[in-house]
């Protein structure tokens, strides 16, 4: 198979079964072979972690039947190679620890290291063993087992030694939201005022924390329920806590009263766009951390609306992005707090 010179074959592309020529993420289907190249690195897996939109659409396609959830999640790696859910076009990350590392492998890991995949599972190839028989898909974290393939421009990080695992993994799977919203708010010439759309939740909350860490004048988060508003209110994590359905553009932008400088959505589910470009203000910056996100009705509603915002996409990138959210959450009290009463917070 062509492997699209150096950089190709350090971004995978031998990894690729159909269609040829694409990168691993568009890729149909990657090549499981446990036998790695000498720049690659083979995991065995403990532990994957679903993306929360991901999840939420399986939950919702099988009413929330826990095997029929466990059965498609392995028809999905079992025919693509990888974890790539076909609706929402997205997949999670893992934890594992590191068996065997390729001699001309640049990631600086070593067999015996406990590692979470700072990439997605979109692009990973990834075997599945033990049929998620210790799953009860009651959730986003699947105990597993098999093995999954680092390349050389994939991204792990060891995992700390003082935090649970489940933990880690699930600061570890938004970390690139507090990185790219302490960068936006930190280059605004005054400080602004940033709303954060589904607060609560775990990229939310640490996306608040980041914020006022970067200087923000005000930070206001949005929530869709009662039980959330009253959760994120008692943390100090916002100076103020609304409530509204983030699907609803008329009822965000009431809520909120004046619209923010920086808009961050870290809503689950499609239809979040008007909204979030009517939240904030001419000039601003709307940063969408959601995979349910459509760039059409984005870009379109922008447009429709006269709205001069820029929009950005967080690909979940950022150096220097899991050291800054694991600094977060140990920093802030009431960050482990939200992310506890999440279930993140477990026994190792």
């Amino acid at each position: 198979m062509r492997e699209g010179g150096g950089v190709g074959a350090a971004a995978g592309l031998r990894r690729v079964l159909e269609p040829a020529g694409v990168l691993p993420q568009a890729a149909s289907r990657l090549d499981t072979d446990p036998r790695i190249r000498p720049d690659e690195v083979r995991v065995r897996v403990e532990r994957l972690n679903l993306d929360a939109a991901s999840y939420r659409q399986l939950h919702t396609a099988h009413g929330g039947d826990p095997d029929a959830i466990r059965a498609e999640v392995l028809r999905i790696i079992g025919e693509r190679g990888k974890m790539h859910n076909p609706v929402t076009g997205s997949g999670g990350m893992l934890v594992g620890v590191v068996d065997e590392a390729g001699p001309d492998s640049p990631l600086g890991l070593r067999a015996g290291d406990r590692v979470a995949t700072l990439v997605s599972l979109t692009l990973t190839p990834l075997a599945v063993t033990d049929g998620l028989a210790r799953w009860d898909g009651r959730s986003e974290q699947v105990p597993a087992e098999g093995h999954a393939i680092l390349f050389a421009r994939s991204i792990a990080a060891v995992l700390p030694d003082d935090l649970p695992v489940p933990l880690a993994l699930s600061v570890m799977d938004v970390c690139g939201a507090p990185a790219l919203t302490h960068r936006v708010v930190a280059a605004r010439e005054e400080a602004p005022v940033v709303a954060v759309l589904g607060a609560a939740g775990k990229s939310g909350s640490l996306s608040l924390a980041a914020a006022r860490r970067a200087g923000a004048s005000r930070v206001i988060g949005l929530v869709p329920t009662e039980r959330e508003e009253a959760l994120l209110s008692g943390t100090g994590l916002a100076d103020a806590v609304v409530r509204a359905d983030a699907r609803d553009p008329v009822a965000v932008a009431a809520a909120l009263g004046a619209p923010a400088d920086v808009t961050v959505v870290c809503v689950d589910v499609p239809g979040c766009e008007h909204g979030a470009i009517l939240a904030t203000a001419p000039g601003g910056t709307v940063v969408f951390f959601s995979m349910a996100t459509s760039f059409p009705a984005a870009a379109l509603g922008a447009e429709g609306l006269a709205a001069d915002v820029t929009m950005l996409i967080g690909n979940g990138y950022v150096p220097g992005h899991a050291a800054m959210a694991l600094d977060l959450l140990r920093s802030e009290p009431a960050v482990r707090t939200l992310f506890t009463a999440r279930g993140a917070d477990s026994a190792r």
